[in-house]
């Protein structure tokens, strides 16, 4: 059983910069970044491969937002530069085994537990 343990969120004013952290107790697969905004579906932010090869991105995010990993650390990481009012909700790391870097929330497999991201305007 993989756990997920998110950390980085908080506060920042709009323009600013967070950057986000997810730990992985066990092996790690192709992970991706989520959100949730109150009286909203959890939707999509990025995902990354397994090796790192390849990255997708929310069109909200997209210029934005990069997502890494560093495997040796079981740890993947969500830069979010220029942040919007917009962006505030609680973020969200998961994985899935699936061999695709997969958009959908509902094929994967492993969740954190979420971390409170809020940009004041």
């Amino acid at each position: 059983q993989v756990q997920l343990v998110e950390s980085g969120g908080g506060l920042v004013q709009a323009g600013g910069s967070l950057r986000l952290s997810c730990a992985a107790s066990g092996r790690t697969f192709n992970m991706g970044w989520f959100r949730q905004a109150p009286g909203k579906e959890r939707e999509f932010v990025a995902v990354i491969s397994w090796s790192g090869g390849s990255k997708y991105y929310a069109d909200s995010v997209k210029g934005r937002f990069t997502i890494s990993r560093d495997n040796a650390k079981n740890t993947v990481y969500l830069q979010m530069n220029s942040l919007k009012p917009e962006d505030t909700a609680a973020y969200y790391c998961a994985g899935t085994q699936r061999t695709i870097a997969t958009m959908t929330t509902h094929d994967y497999d492993y969740w954190g537990q979420g971390t409170q991201v809020t940009v004041s305007s």
